[in-house]
This record gives structure tokens, C-alpha cells and sequence, in this order.
């Protein structure tokens, strides 16, 4: 069976997860099973649980995974509903990979690319809100927002107040004719186009990518997994910036006020260890074989 998407940093993982031997392995974003096909296939004694929230990724992952179904558990759903359905002292390993798979970007029906005939950009079909409703029927200014916060685009009113203007005259009906309309222009001194990043902003207003992170990373604090290794691999700085700042503030011994004289609360508040003092990239070799991992950032978290 030939897989539609080529998983990224699967030798980073494994080396990561190296040392588990039994217990639960939690992959958050399933896709098309790589990353938990290698895991399972290097540890015979651990089991899986993963989830992912497209169908069609669901499907290809039971036939791809169907040699390890007694240590398999798939389920439909968001990744920042995962933990829910396990307990915390099973749990050793912990691997969300939050990027797009190529077959999303490929797929003309799901509207992710700049030449798809459809607008679409929604991670789960059975959601309501689509790119479509988005451009068409957002206010200006929440689109300028959208566009500033999510792209860090410094014309965002420009970019919004052209795509209100287009669509008073006719709906935008389509990826390619949004790219279009917003121009396919390099941003600064940076490689990619602002009509590659406006497409960002939608994606992660569509599918609420930021503020699913931020739950995820929230629920994970309450979850309290014990002698567990967490790994989040990122393509996008804000998503980075988080689990960051969410690994920092878990290390973190003393939470005395930063003016506060001496310590006061003990030291002893610390969740585990932060395992990569810098994110882990793909090689140069990779990067050759699949240019579309040269954005992934992996950072490692070790809970006690």
C-alpha cells in the first residue's frame, strides 16, 4: 500500500522514544500511521492510542496498522481530546505532529492549496465553518486581525479590505482565485508569498489551530503523565512559540514573583525537564527528499 504522506524526523522519534519498553504510546495527530508504524514496529511490547479528526487518515491508518491491531487503538477524534481516553500512570510516550499531511495539501477537494478549485481548508468535514464562510462573510476588520495575529502580515488591512471589495462584486468561490486576488508576492526578504501566508491564517482560523494547542498543552498539565516523554513537532513559529513557553513554564522550580526578594514557595514546583534546550530539525538529507519538512521544529519534554 503506498503511503500518501511522508512522515517527518521518524529517526528524531525514535531516537527520542528510544528508551520505552512498555506501557501506552499516545500519537495525538495519526495522519497516515508513519510515525506510529515505526514505533510500534521497534517496541513490541507497547501499545497504541491515537486519534485523528480526518476520516479518509482514520481509514488508511487501520489497513497500515492492521498487522499491530491487538495493540491498537484508533479513534475519530481532535487531538486535544486524546488524553480523555486513557489514564495517566499508563501512559510513557506522547508524540503530537501538528502539521498538515500532503495529501491535504494535495487534495483539490479539501482546498488547502493555492491552486485548488475549492475553498475549503477544514481539517474535519463535518465542521461547520470552512474557508468559504471565512473570506466571504467575515467584517474587515476581523479578517485585518485574522491576518495580522495568525501571519504576522504588516499589510493585513490592505490584504482584507482587497478581498472585501472583490467579494461585494461576487462571492470568492475558490483557493485559487482567493490567491489571486491577494497576489502571489514574496513578503520582504522571506521566501514565501503573502498568499501562502494569508492561507495560513485561514487554516488556523477555520480549524482554531492556536487555541487547540493551548487546550492540548493545558489539558496535558492537568493529566499529570508520570515518567512520560512528551515530543510536539511544530511547522509554524506561533505554534512553536507556545510549547516553548508551556516546556519553560513546566521546568520551572521556583514560581516566586519575579521581584520578589528570595524564594518563598520551596522550589520544588517543577513538572519534569525540558529535553531539547533547541528544537530538533530535519537534516539537510531530508529536507532533499522532502522539502516540505524544512519548517517541522520538534521539542521534547520529560515528565517525572
Amino acid at each position: 500500500m503506498q503511503v500518501p504522506h511522508i512522515p517527518v524526523l521518524v529517526d528524531e522519534v525514535l531516537e527520542i522514544f528510544d528508551g520505552l519498553d512498555e506501557g501506552l504510546f499516545v500519537d495525538c495527530t495519526l495522519g497516515f500511521g508513519g510515525h506510529s508504524k515505526a514505533i510500534l514496529q521497534k517496541h513490541s511490547n507497547l501499545r497504541l492510542l491515537a486519534c485523528d479528526q480526518d476520516e479518509v487518515a482514520l481509514d488508511f491508518s487501520m489497513n497500515i496498522l492492521a498487522h499491530f491491531k491487538n495493540r491498537c487503538k484508533l479513534v475519530k477524534s481532535n487531538f486535544k481530546d486524546i488524553l480523555s481516553f486513557c489514564k495517566n500512570d499508563d501512559v510513557r510516550g506522547i508524540l503530537a505532529d501538528i502539521g498538515l499531511s500532503s495529501l491535504q495539501l494535495d487534495d483539490d477537494e479539501r482546498g488547502f492549496s493555492l491552486n485548488s478549485t475549492r475553498l475549503d481548508m477544514r481539517m474535519d468535514k463535518q465542521n461547520e465553518l470552512s474557508a468559504f464562510e471565512v473570506v466571504n462573510f467575515y467584517p474587515q476588520e476581523r479578517l485585518e486581525c485574522i491576518f495580522k495575529e495568525n501571519a504576522e502580515l504588516t499589510n493585513s488591512k490592505f490584504i482584507a479590505q482587497k478581498i472585501c471589495e472583490f467579494r461585494a462584486k461576487k462571492p470568492i468561490s475558490s483557493a485559487k482565485e482567493l490567491s489571486q486576488i491577494i497576489g502571489r508576492a514574496k513578503v520582504g526578504q522571506r521566501s514565501v508569498s503573502q498568499a501562502t501566508l494569508v492561507f495560513q491564517a485561514l487554516r488556523i482560523e477555520v480549524n482554531q489551530e492556536l487555541s487547540v494547542l493551548k487546550e492540548f498543552l493545558e489539558k496535558l498539565v492537568l493529566f499529570k503523565p508520570k515518567n512520560c516523554i512528551v515530543a510536539i513537532i511544530c511547522f509554524h513559529s506561533l505554534e512553536d512559540v507556545l510549547v516553548k513557553n508551556a516546556f519553560k513554564k513546566w521546568s520551572r522550580d521556583c514560581i516566586c514573583d519575579k521581584n520578589a526578594i528570595k524564594c518563598e514557595c520551596g522550589k520544588n514546583h517543577s513538572l519534569g525537564k525540558i529535553l531539547t534546550k533547541k528544537p530538533i530539525v530535519p537534516s539537510l538529507e531530508e529536507i532533499k527528499s522532502n522539502s516540505r519538512s524544512s519548517c517541522a521544529k520538534m521539542r521534547v519534554f520529560y515528565f517525572k
